[in-house]
């Protein structure tokens, strides 16, 4: 059941802002498929470590999304219970599998930023502004205990992106978009600062996509290879997207994709845009 509060805050939200918000949602997904080079991922130039999908792929699924977004963003204003967000994505992922013949290509991302658009509905509709730490708060106070009561670790030791999401997307706002604000704070462009950013959350996410491909060793080389990167001077290095493309060869040459990864990546990328 919806409170009267919750009702007329979704009433006081414009179509426009709802709209926006989510549409910002589908083209920060773009930002993350555009991105090249990114070990062992799908983007424009090749399709990384994927037979089954290529950005033709990506780009019949962002199309089958576009409505998905705004919707979350509605369902956040009204204040909807998790059960609600979950039929509403599980349909999205009908209509993604629908689009891409079967391909997983957004998932993830339907999940988390999906979570996010809520989030920014439900500060929307209580006429709040929308930054980063008021969002991770206004996700984790929403639907917290719901999503930590349905949280799993398939993987022993390993985060999932559930529980990532329970508590709050810590790895988003303490790792991804400080590495990214930090890239551009010290000059990078826009696309090295991406890259700069995507490693630093390959080296620290529990990325089950890794372990699924790689076991348990690949995601620990990913991770490892991940800071060698950094440490080396990382994107910022004159040889930081070469050394990139090499790595995404490895990446490749081992059928290591860390689709979690540019989930994250793809998130950080709507916090800045939605967040300005």
């Amino acid at each position: 059941m919806l409170s009267r509060s919750a009702h007329s805050g979704a009433a006081a939200l414009p179509r426009a802002a709802i709209n926006r918000i989510g549409r910002q949602a589908v083209a920060a997904l773009h930002d993350e498929l555009a991105l090249y080079p990114k070990p062992g991922l799908v983007s424009f130039v090749d399709s990384g470590s994927h037979q089954d999908m290529d950005a033709r792929t990506f780009m019949r699924s962002l199309f089958a999304l576009r409505q998905y977004f705004p919707q979350m963003v509605w369902l956040g204003a009204v204040a909807a219970h998790f059960p609600i967000l979950e039929q509403v994505g599980i349909a999205a992922e009908t209509r993604m599998l629908l689009a891409t013949e079967g391909v997983n290509t957004h998932r993830g991302a339907i999940f988390s930023l999906g979570l996010l658009c809520a989030g920014a509905g439900a500060l929307q509709g209580e006429g709040q502004r929308l930054t980063p730490r008021a969002l991770r708060h206004a996700v984790q106070d929403s639907w917290g205990r719901a999503l930590g009561a349905r949280a799993t670790n398939r993987y022993a030791g390993l985060r999932s992106a559930g529980t990532e999401a329970a508590l709050g997307f810590p790895l988003l706002f303490e790792v991804a978009l400080p590495a990214l604000q930090q890239a551009q704070a010290v000059g990078l462009d826009e696309q090295r600062a991406r890259l700069q950013a995507l490693f630093h959350i390959i080296a620290k996410l529990d990325d089950t996509n890794l372990v699924h491909r790689g076991g348990l060793a690949g995601l620990r080389f990913a991770q490892a290879a991940a800071r060698d990167y950094l440490d080396a001077g990382g994107a910022a290095h004159p040889e930081g997207v070469n050394r990139a493309v090499e790595l995404h060869r490895v990446f490749v040459a081992r059928r290591l994709s860390p689709g979690g990864a540019a989930d994250m990546l793809a998130c950080a990328c709507w916090l800045q845009r939605v967040c300005t």
